[in-house]
């Protein structure tokens, strides 16, 4: 008896959810609404790279603009996205290919230059290697790496810098990035590189050439590999999740630092910012989502609700709710620059700007709630709410600007007499580095031109007690990357006493959240989590790319694709 209910209780815990309930409603699977490959086989992941997913509207008058691209294994699929409106006919890919020697790992879609007759999809590969495709033409445009002699390790993540036609910014396993642009070759030999600025734990070096040549920049981050990367909404911004534990916040246009943050144990695999630019959401291998202010350079909360390492977290952009104040001012940015990225950062504003037209009431303060979602390789889809309650825990309802530090090893002004993770100029909401002005003394490889203008000094103000060496727990660590880690400023201090500092606060420390929702809705570990206007787009490393509709968008389904599908699944 008791091992006819342990199974019954295992088999229960085991089952596959296929809707939840949060405060809006209920969201609903739709079966047949599922891509895949077209046989609908899973897919052996074994020893596969992690299944990604890459949407695109092209604006097809036809009302249904949306497109969708994902890897399988070997395979690249570019299908008709038909989301909640119509069943999924996976018997017409747009485009597919398939790839010998090499595995696709990540891709991004130039969403500035899309049309319904063209795309610009990036693809980034298991063997270093770049390709830029059109997957609507059909033709493959670019290889950029191929020799693979700028970097030989493993693609990580690959995307279009915002407001951009033509650069785009590559992460490698090996920690470093490099920004191209489609317009250049890459050479025949290996690049020599000039070094442009170095800061703690970071390098950003030049392409030296006589002609102008990919890559444009080359960063190295940290130690290990470079997992994941995100763009702030204004695009000037850079967050990188490291596997040493680090995030690290880049101002993208000045290269420089502008925080850190530690992981409360292992490697960080992936990062994502709130709409608006204030918020800064991670999670990895201590199985943590992990919310960092951007504006005070510290954490104010973590999550705690998966059961493994966290793949993926975004935030839901069309159930957060906020209450928008004065646009933050940011410095270090090159004014040529910034008149390039105009359009495209007005375009990545828009969100912001809808946000704050619609929770404006009067001059009362309205309640503020981020919505963020994470998946993992426990299978689980969890849910978050992010609160005012959170976010200003000691503030009455006619609140200031002001932020109170909640940690307990910090003073009351927020300062703490443990090692900071920057000067105290970068943990103030509106930069101070306004004031500071330097005149470029390097000479800067030539197509180059937005980084013309930039400082290359060091900071001044140092903190040589604190450390960015990985955790003694850390996996997975590439030994490859040693070499180019000798060009970085290296510190003494142990890193296990990061830990109950600002760059790690203890858990005890800081709120812990609890998430809305906690469904496993998988056999196999989560890579994907997409948050659209009518559903929740889920995917998993056997391949299955899932459509989860939002309350009240089922309704949208026509009868004629209901019967054609009696059992859920399209044959």
């Amino acid at each position: 008896m008791l091992k006819m209910a342990a199974e019954g209780g295992g088999k229960e815990m085991n089952e596959i959810k296929s809707q939840f309930s949060t405060r809006e409603g209920a969201y609903k699977l739709l079966t047949h609404s599922e891509y895949s490959r077209p046989n609908r086989v899973p897919f052996n992941s074994q020893g596969s790279n992690p299944v990604r997913v890459s949407f695109v509207n092209v604006n097809d008058q036809s009302g249904n603009g949306e497109r969708i691209c994902f890897n399988v294994g070997r395979e690249l699929y570019f299908y008709i996205y038909k989301s909640v409106r119509k069943a999924a006919d996976l018997s017409k890919p747009i485009d597919k290919r398939i790839y010998k020697g090499t595995q696709p790992t990540c891709h991004d879609f130039n969403h500035l230059t899309a049309t319904a007759e063209s795309v610009s999809l990036l693809v980034g590969f298991s063997a270093g290697q770049v390709q830029l495709i059109d997957p609507i033409k059909k033709e493959t445009s670019k290889l950029f790496n191929e020799e693979r002699l700028i970097d030989k390790s493993r693609v990580t993540c690959v995307k279009w810098v915002p407001g951009s036609e033509s650069l785009f910014l590559v992460a490698h396993s090996s920690g470093s990035m490099y920004l191209y642009n489609v317009e250049h070759t890459c050479g025949t030999t290996a690049p020599h590189y000039q070094l442009l600025k170095q800061g703690e734990s970071y390098s950003v070096h030049t392409c030296k050439s006589k002609s102008t040549r990919n890559p444009l920049l080359k960063w190295t981050v940290g130690e290990g590999a470079l997992n994941e990367f995100s763009f702030s909404p204004d695009g000037k911004f850079l967050a990188c999740a490291s596997q040493d534990g680090f995030l690290r916040v880049f101002n993208f246009d000045a290269v420089e630092l502008h925080g850190t943050m530690k992981s409360y144990f292992g490697g960080l695999l992936c990062v994502c910012w709130s709409p608006d630019g204030k918020y800064i959401v991670s999670g990895g291998e201590d199985d943590l989502v992990t919310v960092w202010c951007f504006a005070d350079c510290r954490v104010i909360a973590r999550g705690h609700g998966h059961k493994s390492w966290v793949s993926v977290v975004a935030f839901d952009h069309y159930t957060t709710s906020v209450e928008e104040s004065e646009p933050m001012e940011f410095s270090g940015s090159d004014e040529d620059f910034q008149e390039q990225m105009h359009s495209g950062r007005e375009r990545a504003n828009s969100t912001q700007s809808r946000l704050s037209k619609r929770n404006s009431t009067d001059s009362r303060p309205v309640s503020v709630t981020y919505r963020f979602g994470s998946v993992g390789q426990d299978t689980q889809l969890c849910l978050w709410d992010l609160t005012e309650d959170i976010l200003f825990p000691h503030l009455p309802l006619s609140r200031t600007r002001t932020h109170t530090n909640v940690m307990n090893a910090s003073g009351s002004d927020g300062s703490s007499s443990l090692p900071a993770p920057l000067p105290r100029s970068n943990s103030l909401p509106h930069s101070a580095a306004n004031s500071k002005s330097a005149v470029t003394d390097n000479p800067i490889a030539a197509g180059v031109s937005k980084f013309a203008t930039l400082s290359l000094h060091d900071r001044k103000e140092r903190h040589p007690d604190k450390d960015h060496k990985r955790n003694h727990s850390m996996g997975h660590i590439s030994s490859k990357s040693s070499d180019k880690l000798n060009l970085l400023t290296k510190t003494k201090t142990d890193p296990a006493k990061t830990l109950g500092t600002q760059l790690c606060p203890r858990m005890e420390d800081v709120p812990l959240l609890e998430p809305l929702i906690c469904k496993k809705i998988a056999h196999e570990r989560l890579t994907v989590l997409i948050f659209l206007e009518d559903c929740i787009v889920t995917a998993c490393q056997e391949g299955f790319i899932c459509t989860w509709a939002r309350p009240g968008k089922v309704g949208l389904l026509s009868s004629q694709n209901q019967a054609s599908s009696p059992s859920g699944t399209v044959v």
